[in-house]
């Protein structure tokens, strides 16, 4: 399933497997429509009568990236075809260009002629019914379109453009496609087709006896003709060595603007920190969505995808990001919430990236009573995570842009959606969407958000209203440490239940989300009973294999592979396990305190692929990626715990320093 190679700008995102086929192309959204849909758009080479796709098994891949940069750098060799392919990819940080540097080396020790062959499985606006392709002799180039979808492809070798082409059928009619066209290394030169159709252009080189050259392939995507056509020239014109170049430039820049102190981390882990924000930016749509992910591999498992915005997800990267100085880049999101919310003032479980309601299974009627469909964090965390939006940029205006449409009304719903004996938040889904009560999460988040509210009121000189979600968010916290909190058991409990009779029934499942209780300011780090909960997650969730790392809960069944749950209580995920060096981090008292949560955060890299790319979940007996790669929130995790390791070693030095200069006064 693993996606680890991922490019875009933020309208469009290109998504590459490990054996180099383009899986995935978004656009006009990130996370929608998908016009690759997860089959095959791959690429071949034919020398000496001998040819070979690059997804099979002869070639040596190794898949990188540039460095500090959302540019790939690839290598491929092939030891029969004597050749070896170095690959750059990007996608221009302002057009929907994507643009392909291929080096090509020739191993064999007498001159050849190499061919390389691109193929194009495109299913338009996710269907790849009446789709047309066609050659167009004017540029030289093949493209594809349907409706308002538009994909030209083009290139250039040193002395000339595409050499040959073929566009035929797919998958209908006992037709394979055109790719079966290529692997004799000529093209049929089929000018057009409509349908399920498909389309493979060519190149050709001719290199000395360890000579290399590089050829240009790209892909200009539009709602028009024109459209692609404009920037096909644009490509032309500007070179496309010198706009690749430029996009490479651009993120070394982006990813540097901080100049961020990163205390005491080795090169590697800086390495994971920047490619972290790189990928969570080509993860976050123009006009707000924040996509969790966009591995569509995970289909198998669902017939659904991660291609959505859950508004809890969008909330913790937008966290994230804002701590590492990229506030700039999600306001947006905020600004979809403020669209998304209901007149009752919440937010639905997850939506699509252009604004509409995403799918669910959160049913509005259940046992023969009717409830609210949500997961009531969603609401709250916006709120919680705005305000550090606001403490962080001092953007005022911004925030009072938002203070009528989104934050009055989402803390309106926060106080209103209460149980009036309890004084807690009434039952919703839990931030895993998989169970319905009051749980330890929810409640904090609410706190959280009640919080921010009241804060927000108070800037504003809303008295008032200041009061009013200041008391409430009081209530809530002290109402947790009458029913959450466990006397018998010295810790808090994952959440309880109201039965019909109205009795309530405890759940006390370890479960790594109540790490919420410190991060979202319910109760200090150090508090004797937040110190219980964190080592009950500690001893309970602690995967005991060599891969190590934290489960999201005991007995997780989310892509189980294992029933030992002595030894592997579920899988271990990246987020869990960080949330667990969050906390080492928040109760560090010095420098050696920060040991734990280092060797955690080297652990996460160790976890990362080749490129750098971050999955959900791991297997616990391998190691290997499960679920989706890259999942947002495991990079944007990354970064929220590497911003607050530096800033506790840095205040720990400060503190020490001071101290030493006391003791120094007091001596002399």
């Amino acid at each position: 399933m693993p996606r680890p190679l991922v490019i875009g700008n933020s309208k469009m995102l290109i998504n590459f497997d490990d054996k180099l086929r383009l899986r995935d192309l978004y656009y006009p959204y990130v996370g929608q429509l998908n016009h690759v849909g997860g089959h095959y758009c791959k690429m071949g080479v034919w020398t000496d009568e001998m040819f070979n796709w690059l997804d099979e098994d002869e070639w040596n891949r190794q898949l990188r990236y540039q460095p500090d940069s959302l540019v790939t750098n690839i290598r491929a060799a092939n030891d029969r075809l004597q050749l070896e392919l170095h690959m750059e990819d990007g996608i221009h940080q302002r057009d929907n260009i994507y643009l392909k540097r291929v080096r090509v080396r020739n191993w064999s020790s007498k001159p050849r002629e190499i061919r390389l062959f691109f193929h194009h499985d495109f299913n338009l606006n996710e269907s790849e019914i009446g789709d047309t392709a066609l050659y167009d002799p004017s540029l030289n180039s093949v493209y594809h379109y349907k409706r308002n979808v538009y994909i030209m492809a083009n290139g250039q070798t040193p002395t000339e453009g595409v050499h040959q082409y073929s566009i035929g059928i797919k998958r209908f009619n006992q037709a394979e496609g055109t790719w079966r066209d290529a692997e004799d290394g000529v093209l049929g030169g089929n000018t057009i087709a409509q349908g399920s159709v498909d389309s493979t252009i060519s190149f050709r080189l001719f290199l000395d006896e360890g000579e290399e050259q590089t050829l240009y392939y790209w892909l200009c995507v539009g709602e028009t003709y024109q459209d692609v056509k404009k920037l096909n020239n644009y490509v032309m014109e500007n070179d496309p060595n010198h706009l690749l170049s430029r996009i490479e430039v651009y993120w070394q820049r982006w990813v540097n603007k901080e100049n961020d102190d990163f205390a005491n981390l080795p090169s590697e882990l800086i390495d994971l920190y920047k490619k972290s924000l790189l990928v969570v930016s080509t993860q976050i749509d123009q006009n707000g969505a924040i996509i969790a992910a966009n591995d569509t591999d995970v289909l198998e498992f669902n017939r659904d995808h991660y291609s959505y915005m859950w508004p809890r997800d969008g909330a913790l990267v937008s966290l994230a990001m804002i701590k590492a100085g990229y506030g700039g880049m999600v306001f947006n999101f905020y600004k979809f919430c403020k669209k998304a919310i209901s007149k009752e003032g919440y937010l639905q479980h997850k939506y699509n990236p252009d604004g509409s309601v995403g799918s669910s299974w959160h049913p509005v009627i259940q046992n023969g009573e009717v409830q609210l469909p949500i997961q009531e964090d969603e609401t709250a965390l916006v709120l919680y995570t705005l305000w550090e939006y606001y403490e962080k940029t001092k953007q005022i205006e911004h925030c009072q842009s938002l203070y009528a449409s989104l934050i009055r009304p989402a803390a309106k719903f926060l106080l209103n959606y209460m149980h009036s004996e309890l004084e807690l938040p009434l039952p919703s889904y839990d931030l895993w969407e998989e169970r319905r009560g009051i749980f330890t999460f929810t409640c904090s988040s609410v706190y959280a958000g009640l919080k921010a509210a009241a804060n927000f009121a108070q800037l504003f000189g809303d008295d008032i209203r200041y009061r009013r979600y200041n008391d409430k968010a009081e209530s809530i916290k002290a109402a947790m440490l009458r029913y959450l909190y466990d006397e018998e058991t010295g810790r808090f409990l994952r959440g309880i239940y109201l039965n019909s009779d109205g009795q309530i029934s405890k759940d006390y499942n370890v479960e790594s989300s109540m790490f919420s209780l410190f991060s979202f300011g319910v109760l200090p780090a150090d508090d004797p009973r937040v110190v219980r909960t964190m080592e009950a997650i500690k001893s309970n969730l602690r995967v005991k294999t060599e891969v190590g790392g934290y489960a999201r809960y005991e007995g997780d069944y989310y892509f189980s592979v294992s029933n030992d749950h002595g030894k592997i209580p579920g899988n271990p995920w990246i987020i869990c396990t960080l949330w667990v060096a969050e906390w080492e981090i928040a109760r560090a008292k010095t420098l050696s305190d920060l040991t734990e949560p280092y060797d955690l955060l080297y652990w996460t890299h160790k976890q990362a692929m080749e490129s750098g790319v971050l999955p959900e979940q791991l297997n616990p007996l391998t190691g290997e990626p499960l679920s989706v790669a890259p999942l947002t929130w495991s990079h944007s995790t990354f970064v929220l715990t590497v911003t607050k390791y530096t800033e506790k070693y840095n205040q720990i030095l400060v503190e020490m320093e001071l101290n030493r200069v006391k003791q120094l006064q007091v001596q002399s």
